[in-house]
């Protein structure tokens, strides 16, 4: 009967911990809408709308290493919850950034949501690994990650429909004066007041769900009194979370440039206009994304992680180079091919860096999580490439090059695994070699 409790309890911490995968990949994924719809509101350039992915990023950056230190002292219940409280607080803020139309607000209330994401994402990833039998945690992490894809199909559909208002055209703004024109960009801008206050609403409603449910604590592979900066250290001096951490901050950067400029990208590159190209984030690249977070997860049942990583990372680099070079809807389809093969990048690189982690996996968490950074950085190079070369294609040579690092990282890992498994045959014929031995003598 114990045994019957505990498994429905962890089945159920499990449906709690995967909806926050699907939250949070909702909330990401309106940042694709928000970014062509700032940028028209403010009158930016490419690079300055990047600003939107940098906010976002550095908060897990700055937040990350808290998150892990929390996490060793309250445990995870108490992380999620807070974490949940900083994104609907941040959520909220989207109500004073749009009444006084004030583009730092968005990016702070961007910052304050991302830095509960940081929490969310440093205590559920690692939750989810733990939360089982460890040799099926890349498979669990992968499927709870599916949710996350489901979000990031659906945050581009909906939020086209309640952001992405139909206000006046460039035309019709250069006829107005200045002042007309300032009022017709915020009252644009406001779109953004509902959805966000009705985010803000439903994030709370879950964290008093957790608020009041008791979860399991998995076994705890940590020593609280241990010093922050030796368990840092002890982490880091890791080969495969250091290895790990360099692949995700690249895997991270490349997503964000994908996904964040593939409506501008989709308009410029296809003419589309930016409701059917964000039709096309939605139902295109969000669907094979999370088409491609369930094949893999079953694919995994027959083909190594750390194999399947590799073969994706080298078919993502390619249709890169595509993206690049062949233009119109040719290089918005190659986008789209990226979505579902880069779709199990994310949890089999967080999996295979904490695998067999010890007393450094909630460290190792951290670090993970603080090398999402990747997505505030390297979009900055994508608009930059972008408006010095006068063309968004070329921009996709920065996610060509980091999934080529995603690449290298799966290689050390079955070069890892393949020098471990002839040390264990080595060890094993060794040991059998005295046996043998005795035998023969024994014989005599």
């Amino acid at each position: 009967m114990a045994d019957t409790t505990t498994g429905r309890s962890t089945k159920f911490a499990f449906v709690m911990i995967t909806s926050l995968f699907f939250l949070w990949g909702f909330v990401h994924n309106l940042d694709p809408i928000l970014i062509p719809h700032l940028r028209k509101s403010f009158r930016l350039t490419v690079l300055q709308a990047a600003l939107v992915d940098s906010a976002v990023y550095i908060a897990y950056f700055v937040m990350a290493l808290p998150a892990g230190l929390l996490m060793r002292r309250a445990g995870y219940r108490i992380t999620i919850i807070t974490g949940l409280l900083l994104f609907g607080g941040g959520s909220l803020l989207f109500l004073p950034a749009a009444d006084t139309h004030r583009y730092a607000i968005f990016l702070a209330a961007l910052f304050i949501i991302a830095c509960g994401l940081s929490l969310l994402e440093t205590a559920a990833n690692p939750y989810a690994v733990l939360l089982g039998r460890p040799e099926r945690a890349t498979q669990r992490l992968n499927l709870a990650q599916s949710f996350n894809g489901l979000a990031q199909a659906l945050a581009p559909i909906v939020g086209a429909r309640v952001i992405l208002v139909q206000g006046a055209t460039d035309e019709q703004l250069h006829a107005l004066s200045d002042s007309a024109r300032t009022a017709v960009l915020a009252a644009e801008a406001a779109s953004v007041k509902g959805p966000y206050t009705v985010l803000a609403l439903v994030i709370f409603a879950i964290a008093a769900v957790f608020y009041f449910t008791r979860l399991p604590e998995p076994a705890q592979r940590r020593s609280a009194s241990e010093p922050v900066r030796t368990a840092i250290c002890r982490a880091w001096r890791n080969a495969t979370i250091r290895r790990a951490v360099i692949a995700q901050f690249f895997y991270v950067g490349a997503q964000v440039c994908v996904f964040s400029f593939f409506i501008l990208f989709a308009a410029t590159t296809a003419g589309l206009s930016h409701i059917a190209a964000a039709d096309y984030l939605g139902w295109g690249c969000g669907i094979a994304f999370v088409v491609g977070r369930f094949a893999g997860t079953c694919a995994m049942k027959y083909v190594t992680p750390p194999r399947l990583l590799l073969a994706c990372a080298l078919l993502c680099a390619a249709l890169s180079a595509v993206t690049m070079l062949a233009g119109g809807m040719t290089s918005v389809l190659a986008a789209v091919g990226i979505a579902f093969f880069m779709a199990i990048m994310f949890p089999t690189i967080f999996s295979l860096g904490i695998r067999d982690a010890g007393a450094s996996t909630e460290m190792g968490s951290s670090l993970l999580i603080m090398s999402i950074v990747g997505g505030a950085l390297l979009p900055l190079a994508f608009g930059f490439v972008s408006d010095v070369t006068h063309d968004i294609r070329y921009g996709y040579g920065v996610p060509l090059a980091c999934f080529l690092v995603v690449a290298w990282f799966a290689g050390t890992v079955l070069a890892g695994e393949r020098t471990a498994a002839e040390s264990a045959a080595r060890s094993a014929a060794e040991s059998a070699a005295p046996a043998t031995e005795s035998l023969n003598t024994g014989a005599l």
